[in-house]
Formats: C-alpha cells, structure tokens, sequence
C-alpha cells in the first residue's frame, strides 16, 4: 500500500486500491484473502442474498459503537433523521432541536464511525455545495448475548450496490 502512500485504515475507506494491489499479488485469490478480512469484522446474513439485506456486526468495538449511538437521544435522533432521505447537516440539527456545537460533534462522530454517510449535494444561496448526509441502513437490531452484543444492520439497496467490500464477498 505504500505505493498509493496509504495506511490500512484509509485502503479499507479507499478499498478499490487495496483490491488492486492484492489482484496484483494473488490473482484471483484475493477475493478469498478480503472474505477472511471482512468475514472478522462483518457476517452476511444468508438473507443478503435476498431482498432483505441484512449484515451481521462481527466486531464488538464497532458493536459497541452502534450501541452507544443508539444510546444517545441526540445521535439517535440524527441517525433516525438520516434514514428516509439525505439532509445536510444543518437541515438535520433543525429537525432534531439540537444544539449545534454538541450536535456537529456528534454528526462528525457519526460520519467517522461510519454510520453517516455523504450522499449528493445541495447548493446554497451563495452557489457553494453542501453535502448531504443520510444512514447506509434502514434498520438495526441490537442483542446482547453472553457478554457480547450482537448488532444486524439492514443494508439500504443502493449501499450494498455501490460497497466494492460487499460485492465481491457478497458471492
């Protein structure tokens, strides 16, 4: 990865590039190589295969994360205002009545971990782009057994059709 001058957090953002650099290496074998990746992190329910889209959260620290998001009136509230359609983030303070020092630390530490993502733009009075914000899921189911949380994530269609990760372990 040092070629694309890259650690390994930013080539599972940028995956195409890790992608590449393995095909390099092992030839088709990589896709078994970023299934044993993956596999630690996330499981995909059988039912991904269907219509219902559901992934299975294998790591407990992003576990937790989901968790302590839903947790949190404040973040849940962004993250509920973010399934149905993207808003840009002071459309999603304004809905929620948060305040928007703690709610832009909270909206960033949503969109760090993950669970927001930019989603098109709008363009203001002035003519500059704004990004739009909106989940990658639909739904989340949270169980906690033997000590360990168990977090199922309802992929919305058009995030596991554009997610290079998914589509090549999703078969």
């Amino acid at each position: 990865m040092e070629r694309h001058g890259m650690g390994v957090v930013q080539a599972i953002k940028d995956f195409y590039k890790l992608d590449s650099v393995l095909r390099e290496f092992f030839g088709a074998g990589a896709d078994g190589i970023e299934s044993k990746f993956v596999g630690n992190i996330i499981n995909l329910d059988q039912s991904i295969k269907s219509s219902d889209n559901w992934v299975v959260i294998q790591d407990q620290s992003l576990a937790k994360i989901f968790l302590e998001s839903f947790a949190d009136d404040d973040k849940k509230a962004i993250l509920e205002a973010g399934m149905d359609e993207p808003l840009i983030i002071s459309d999603i303070l304004n809905n929620c009545k948060i305040p928007q020092t703690s709610g832009y630390r909270k909206i960033h530490y949503l969109i760090d971990n993950g669970l927001l993502i930019s989603n098109g733009y709008a363009v203001s009075s002035d003519g500059k782009k704004i990004q739009k914000y909106q989940t990658v899921f639909n739904n989340v189911k949270m169980d906690i057994e033997r000590k360990n949380i168990v977090v199922k994530v309802q992929l919305k269609m058009s995030s596991l059709s554009e997610s290079t990760i998914l589509q090549i372990i999703q078969y």
